[in-house]
């Protein structure tokens, strides 16, 4: 079965507010079994908009990605994020094994 990811691009607007996203969301990524790939660290935008912070996470498959989004505590953490960042958030499937 094939993989599901989120590829997620965010810019920190407001650090303090943005807190509250990374106390709730942990629940929501381990209830899930999400991977965390790559979070932050360097990169370089070659084309496009630049952010901050590149994130990417790995699930089961896509409907498992899906769900986690959907998911009641992934919806409570993402009103923090919605109130303290730009972000551009995907959820694809990966290329079968």
């Amino acid at each position: 079965m094939a993989k599901g990811y989120w590829i997620a691009f965010v810019t920190v607007t407001d650090p303090d507010r943005y807190a509250g996203y990374q106390q709730q969301a942990p629940a929501a990524f381990a209830n899930y079994g999400a991977r965390f790939l790559a979070q932050g660290g360097a990169a370089e935008t070659l084309e496009g908009t630049a952010y901050q912070r590149h994130v990417l996470i790995e699930f089961d498959s896509k409907a498992t990605a899906l769900a986690c989004y959907h998911s009641p505590e992934y919806q409570s953490a993402r009103t923090h994020r919605q109130a303290a960042c730009t972000a551009q958030i995907a959820i694809v499937e990966g290329l079968e094994p």
